[in-house]
């Protein structure tokens, strides 16, 4: 990497669409009701991704990240994506 480049990133969150089951999500709410914890009526699991790259891609940072979500990170029939650019 060239040092006169800077590193930026990103955190992506990518969770299901409302209506979408979500079976581990499920099995998690049941193993905290057998745990004792009371009073969880939901609970929708995800995933995180932490991205580190180089500003200079062609791309605004933005566009570069809703693409990369858009093309490898989420399945858009099923899951639905935000995102956060880091300085």
């Amino acid at each position: 990497m060239d040092e006169g480049n800077r590193l930026s990133h990103a955190i992506v969150y990518v969770k299901l669409k409302d209506g979408v089951l979500d079976p581990q999500g499920s099995t998690i709410r049941r193993a905290l009701e057998n745990m004792g914890y009371r009073g969880i009526k939901d609970v929708r699991s995800g995933k995180v991704f932490e991205i580190a790259f180089e500003q200079d891609q062609g791309k605004k940072p933005e566009e570069l990240i809703d693409e990369i979500c858009r093309k490898l990170l989420t399945n858009p029939v099923i899951e639905k994506y935000n995102f956060e650019i880091l300085k």
